[in-house]
């Protein structure tokens, strides 16, 4: 079979990681498989800010448990030690498109690469926030509110376990026109 599609298929959201953090050149290649992502005009529209400091993790974990109404201790990045955030100028027409594209390619490096992965909610309510802002400005880019918008978290870090086994594909979801 094509490796691509051995690795389309194996790929599954990961819940559960281990605290070991990974190695930069294997967060620097998931990122350059989002780059290289299709995007609206060829735009490359999508900026990736990478999140590995473990206290502005831990706090951008709190702000996206608070906006999903979860309760502490509750993580919503599983306790992943890296997370990269998606987000896109306003300007774009086809944002949410080439940064959801983007975090694909992404999840799908990350499962070539022996890492777990799992697309989260909830970056573009964080950036409303004070620590989204934060955030922006740490990454060096404008914070004002409205200039950018959140497409999506993909968290990074070594499963805890065995990958979950795929479920079966549901059937008649493929109509052919010929």
């Amino acid at each position: 079979m094509n490796a691509v599609l051995d690795a389309i298929k194996a790929r599954r959201a990961i819940r559960k990681f281990r605290p070991d953090m990974v190695e930069k050149e294997k967060i620097d290649a998931v990122i350059e498989a989002g780059l290289y992502a299709a995007s609206g005009k060829g735009t490359q529209s999508p900026i990736i800010i990478a999140v590995t400091d473990k206290d502005f993790r831990d706090r951008l974990s709190v702000v996206n448990r608070d906006i999903g109404g979860w309760d502490a201790p509750f993580d919503p990045f599983y306790g992943a030690p890296v997370v990269l955030c998606v987000v896109v100028s306003e300007e774009f027409r086809t944002r949410v498109y080439d940064g959801s594209m983007c975090i694909g390619n992404m999840m799908l490096a990350a499962s070539s690469l022996g890492l777990g992965s799992c697309w989260i909610h909830r970056a573009r309510e964080t950036l409303h926030t004070r620590i989204g802002q934060e955030m922006l400005q740490k990454a060096g880019l404008p914070a004002e509110e409205g200039h950018y918008e959140g497409i999506g978290f993909c968290i990074l870090g070594y499963p805890e376990g065995e990958p979950p086994v795929a479920a079966p594909r549901r059937e008649g979801r493929v109509r052919y026109i010929a």
